[in-house]
């Protein structure tokens, strides 16, 4: 490419097989931020006549950080380190305290941005992965996957397939390796993993509510089957204990505790064996 754009200078024709001997020597006299290079050195050859040689040239691996920042640089392993930081991030929110998700999600968040300043990207792409990753923690705090994770998994495929811009008019693609390590990766979190977790971390015994159990609330939005509802003055999730959805307005009666989530039905036709269930606890 140097040679087409007329920037070395060499006349040989090497193309096919270069080699850094005669790359040396076409960089001689070459002028590189104001300063000439000399890269080229004349010696006596053993019939006394001066040649001009290539200097010696000197390669130096690079440094442990070198090699990381050159490796995070690569575009999948980028794409891959943003995807994995920001859903660990979100794995953290919905955990409780601190733990080392949250560090080594930030740690792969960090990496994975720098990696992708260092590359060509569209930042729109960019923006769609971050909104995706929003889209599916509105369903990881609900539990249940629904329309925020279809829509979150639709925007992340977009941006998966759209991250990076051509370079002089050659496509910079992932491998589908790489794209479906992604995607794949994403999917099984967001659909399987993340509402487990917050299901399991919310279904442990609940202590102090009880008592809740036979107050009288009324639903402050459609229960069809999961909204809210008004209980004591307070806003809680419910869910609905049977197939026939609880129009906004209907007066409800808690019949469960499931972690955070009451569990109500119609005060019309309810279950009466809530009073046992309190005379029981009393006792």
């Amino acid at each position: 490419e140097a040679r087409k754009a007329g920037l070395l200078n060499f006349a040989g024709t090497d193309e096919g097989v270069p080699v850094v001997r005669n790359m040396l020597l076409a960089l001689d006299g070459l002028i590189v931020d104001g300063v000439a290079l000399d890269t080229v050195v004349e010696k006596v050859d053993s019939s006394g006549q001066i040649v001009r040689d290539a200097t010696t040239a000197r390669f130096f691996k690079l440094g442990l950080l070198g090699q990381l920042m050159h490796t995070v640089a690569s575009p999948p392993v980028a794409y891959l380190l943003f995807a994995i930081g920001l859903s660990l991030l979100v794995f953290e929110f919905f955990t409780a305290g601190i733990g080392i998700a949250g560090f080594v999600g930030a740690f792969c968040f960090v990496l994975g941005t720098y990696g992708l300043n260092e590359l060509p990207v569209r930042l729109w792409a960019v923006a769609l992965l971050v909104l995706a990753v929003f889209a599916f923690a509105v369903d990881v705090q609900v539990g249940v996957p629904r329309l925020w994770t279809g829509l979150g998994l639709a925007l992340f495929v977009i941006a998966s397939f759209t991250l990076y811009q051509p370079i002089d008019g050659t496509q910079m693609r992932m491998s589908w390796v790489t794209l479906v390590s992604g995607i794949g990766m994403m999917a099984l979190a967001f659909i399987v993993g993340m509402p487990s977790m917050v299901r399991t971390r919310f279904a442990t015994p609940t202590i102090g509510r009880e008592w809740l159990i036979g107050a009288e609330g009324v639903a402050s939005t459609d229960i069809s089957p999961e909204g809210t509802v008004i209980v004591h003055n307070a806003q809680w999730r419910a869910r609905t204990n049977r197939s026939t959805p609880l129009p906004v307005g209907t007066m409800c009666r808690v019949a469960a505790i499931d972690g955070i989530t009451l569990e109500v039905e119609p005060l019309e036709g309810a279950a009466r064996d809530y009073r046992e269930m309190r005379k029981g606890a009393s006792e």
